[in-house]
C-alpha cells in the first residue's frame, strides 16, 4: 500500500486549471511560438468524504497474550467499557495453611508438574460476570446494602477435591467447605439478588464451596483423581 496520505481537496479546481493554462502561453522574444513546457507534476485526485472518516471510529482490539496470563483462555471475548468480575470471601492464609498447601501442591505435582499456586485464596459466591463501567458503584453499594447485616460465621474447609472451570479449559485443586455450608447458600441467596437486578448469571444451582489451592491450564481430572486424590486425602488429614 503506497505511504502517501489521503488529503482532500475542494470541488473546485478552476482557478488551478487557469494558472496552468497561462503558463502554457507564448513568452515575449518567441515570435508568438509556443514552447515545450516541462510536464505539470500531476495532481491529486480528490478523496471521497466517506473514505476520509471510514476509519475514524475503528479502535485497536488488545491483543490477548495467552502468555501473559499463565496460558488462561477467556471465558468471553474482551469489549471496551466492560468489566469481568466476580464475588468472593477473601480467605486469610496461617503459617498451618501454608505448610498444608506446600505438602499437598509438591504431591500433586508429581502427578501433575504444571500445576502452580494460587496467588491469593478466596470462596467464591458468584460466577464470572460482566459489568459496564457506570454499573460499578452501583453494583457495590447494593451489595454492601444486602451484606451489611449478615451475621459473623464460621467454617471449616478440609476436604480435598479436583475442579474444573465449566469450559473445561482449567483445573483446580481444592478444598471443599465441610461445615459452614448452610451460611455459605444464605450468602449466596443475598448476591444472587444483587445479580438479579443488574440481569446477570446467578451461581450456581448446588455450589461446592472451597478454597482454590492449585491450578494448571487444561482437563487434568483423569490424572488427579482416583489414586491421587486418596493420596491427598491422606496427607490432608495428616497435615
Amino acid at each position: 500500500m503506497s505511504a502517501a496520505p489521503l488529503v482532500g481537496y475542494s470541488s473546485s479546481g478552476s482557478e488551478d486549471e487557469d494558472e496552468a493554462e497561462a503558463g502554457a502561453q507564448a513568452r515575449p522574444g518567441t515570435g508568438g511560438c509556443r514552447r515545450a513546457q516541462s510536464p505539470l507534476p500531476s495532481q491529486r485526485l480528490p478523496v471521497p468524504d466517506s473514505v476520509l472518516h471510514m476509519f475514524l471510529d475503528t479502535e485497536e482490539e488488545p491483543e490477548d497474550d495467552r502468555e501473559k496470563h499463565g496460558g488462561r483462555v477467556r471465558t468471553f471475548p474482551h469489549e471496551r467499557g466492560n468489566w469481568a468480575t466476580h464475588v468472593y470471601v477473601p480467605y486469610e492464609t496461617r503459617e498451618e495453611f501454608l505448610d498444608l498447601l506446600d505438602l499437598l501442591l509438591s504431591h500433586a505435582q508429581t502427578y501433575v508438574p504444571r500445576l502452580v499456586q494460587m496467588e491469593a485464596f478466596h470462596l467464591s459466591l458468584s460466577q464470572s460476570v460482566v459489568l459496564r463501567h457506570h454499573w460499578i458503584l452501583p453494583f457495590v453499594q447494593a451489595l454492601k446494602d444486602r451484606m451489611a447485616s449478615f451475621p459473623r460465621f464460621f467454617f471449616t474447609a478440609n476436604r480435598v477435591k479436583i475442579y474444573t472451570n465449566q469450559e473445561k479449559t482449567r483445573t483446580f485443586v481444592g478444598l471443599e467447605v465441610t461445615s459452614g455450608h448452610a451460611q455459605f447458600l444464605d450468602l449466596v441467596s443475598e448476591v444472587d439478588r444483587v445479580m438479579e437486578e443488574f440481569d446477570l448469571t446467578t451461581f450456581y444451582q448446588d455450589p461446592s464451596f472451597h478454597v482454590s489451592l492449585a491450578w494448571c491450564v487444561g482437563d487434568a481430572r483423569l490424572p488427579l483423581e482416583g489414586r491421587c486424590l486418596r493420596e491427598l486425602q491422606v496427607e490432608e488429614h495428616r497435615g
